[in-house]
């Protein structure tokens, strides 16, 4: 078995830690487990690991968020990965900071990296797992919070959570999602 586990981020150290990069942060955490490294591949940095009897084929899409959908498409077609076992990691200001939720399928949120996923694969249908960055902003200034870096008080929240993100992403590929979500999204 197979699965795609896709970590939305920017690459740019001007983007590094930042809170629309948490989906890169986790694919980092999730791929330091198994002691490897990511690689230059097309569209995107990527890494294979094992967990158990289940191959992951971990990405950084390199085409920045708004192009998401083109290395999603790309490495699911290449590495022949059905549609179900594709895991989106994405970054959400409708929940609250350091909050986890999976979702088996659902609309955009407005979110431009799940605009561009959606428009490429043609479906809703793929799972996704929001982490949430909360929305602690004024009117007209949700773009430079998401691009933010997190403060001293949100790293203190927020870390813990990136083990939590990685184990969800486990139990996504070795239990499932419906197990995953009854077991998780509390």
């Amino acid at each position: 078995m197979k699965y795609l586990i896709a970590g939305l981020g920017n690459i740019g150290d001007e983007y590094a830690n930042t809170r629309h990069n948490i989906g890169f942060i986790v694919a980092d955490a999730l791929v330091q487990t198994a002691g490897i490294s990511f690689k230059s591949g097309r569209y995107a940095s990527m890494a294979k690991m094992r967990v158990k009897n289940r191959w992951l084929v971990v990405i950084k899409p390199s085409t920045y968020m708004n192009l998401s959908g083109k290395a999603v498409k790309y490495w699911l077609d290449t590495e022949k990965i059905p549609l179900e076992n594709l895991l989106v990691i994405v970054d959400d200001i409708a929940l609250p900071l350091g909050q986890l939720r999976l979702k088996i399928k659902g609309g955009d949120g407005g979110h431009n990296g799940l605009i561009s996923i959606i428009q490429s694969l043609d479906t809703i249908d793929f799972s996704r797992l929001r982490f949430g960055i909360g929305n602690d902003f004024a009117k007209g200034y949700q773009s430079e919070y998401v691009l933010g870096k997190w403060t001293k008080q949100e790293e203190e929240l927020v870390l813990p959570r990136i083990a939590d993100a990685v184990e969800m992403v486990r139990s996504f590929v070795l239990a499932g999602p419906e197990r995953t979500m009854m077991a998780f999204n509390k």
